[in-house]
């Protein structure tokens, strides 16, 4: 029913047809967006300079190839440094970029103060003249939380008031907030961004999608391919149910993009940055507590092809790339947009730059 509802959903204009009143809608905006610029360590340094140097180049030289988005990603207490302080560097990349979208991918909303964050992220827009896109998440780990003094039991209930209080925060105007995680005195939060700041979701579980289309402004997901046209589909049938309009939503899906002149000579490449990157998720908790330097990841032994999985991560030509993100829209109800995570930590500066630029030239123009 709902698939059959909304299969030839395509927002062309800013105004629904047939609406009762004129209601401006989300035009989205095609092309590819670039990230998720993490900042860290490569295995033996100690000094971040290189890495946050290299972050704010590698989103000058996307805007200037044309990508039509940059994003951040956020994690805590890592040995290597994984960015902590995304809204901090989305005012550095403000100044350093002049039209790209910048979009945090994402911030762990309950791990900070809702009053803070709406502070900051206003900061950021009247910075960047309007260019952020807020993505927040839920975050998994115990030892962020823990670290951070905040309650990962609630880490639902927080997200929900969080989403309610942050567009009361940025009218400017006094606001006052009594909920279960917040208890908030009345005040007014300054300054207030100059124009609105839209929030996109990062979740897979089903409540987190459906507090997405209640009080957010889409979905910035990296779910394999079936499990985001789910999502989709979670998304749609609760608008439906709250007689929200799907056409003011964005959706973006992000997946590992490994451009080359074969799927095997991608892989060949890339592997060992893709495969460091991948590990490091398991190692994060463990190097919270380990002395500097970052260690080299274990040897990955395992075929290439091991790499692949499904529907977030592509490697071959530029066309056998472009085919499986227009596939994964064709499947969609919705109008998708793609980012690629294509910034490998691990690969040295000018590989970096090479991967951008075959993005660009080969991918980014067809999507």
């Amino acid at each position: 029913m709902i698939r059959r509802m909304y299969r030839r959903i395509r927002p062309t204009s800013d105004v629904v047809p047939g609406a009762a009143q004129r209601v401006r809608c989300y035009r989205p905006r095609m092309g590819l967006g670039f990230g998720l610029l993490s900042a860290q360590l490569r295995p033996g340094e100690t000094d971040w300079t290189r890495a946050y140097d290299e972050t704010l180049r590698l989103a000058v030289e996307a805007e200037r190839l044309g990508f039509t988005s940059v994003w951040t990603t956020e994690h805590h207490f890592v040995d290597d440094g994984y960015m902590p302080s995304l809204l901090v560097v989305s005012a550095a990349l403000a100044q350093a970029t002049s039209r790209i979208e910048l979009g945090t991918g994402v911030i762990l909303a309950p791990m900070h103060h809702p009053l803070r964050l709406a502070e900051d992220a206003a900061t950021v827009q009247l910075l960047s003249h309007g260019r952020l896109v807020l993505g927040l998440g839920l975050g998994w780990s115990q030892t962020e939380y823990i670290g951070l003094g905040a309650d990962m039991r609630r880490r639902g209930a927080a997200m929900e008031e969080i989403l309610q209080i942050l567009p009361q925060a940025w009218t400017g105007e006094p606001i006052t907030h009594q909920g279960s995680v917040y208890k908030l005195p009345t005040l007014g939060v300054r300054p207030a961004p100059p124009t609105r700041i839209p929030i996109l979701i990062g979740a897979g579980a089903e409540p987190a999608i459906r507090r997405a289309a209640r009080l957010a402004d889409g979905l910035f997901s990296n779910a394999p391919a079936e499990k985001f046209l789910e999502q989709v589909r979670w998304v749609l049938d609760e608008c439906e149910r709250m007689g929200r309009d799907p056409l003011t939503l964005r959706f973006i899906h992000y997946s590992v993009l490994l451009p080359g002149p074969s799927r095997e000579e991608a892989l060949r490449r890339y592997r060992d940055a893709v495969w460091a990157m991948n590990w490091k998720y398991s190692d994060m908790e463990a190097s919270a507590i380990r002395p500097l330097p970052p260690p080299s990841p274990p040897a990955f032994t395992r075929p290439n092809h091991a790499l692949l999985r499904a529907g977030t991560t592509y490697a071959g030509t530029a066309d056998e790339i472009v085919e499986a993100l227009l596939d994964l829209r064709r499947q969609a109800p919705v109008s998708v947009e793609f980012v690629a995570r294509s910034h490998l930590p691990m690969l040295a500066y000018e590989d970096q730059i090479d991967l951008i630029q075959q993005l660009a030239e080969g991918v980014a123009p067809q999507v």
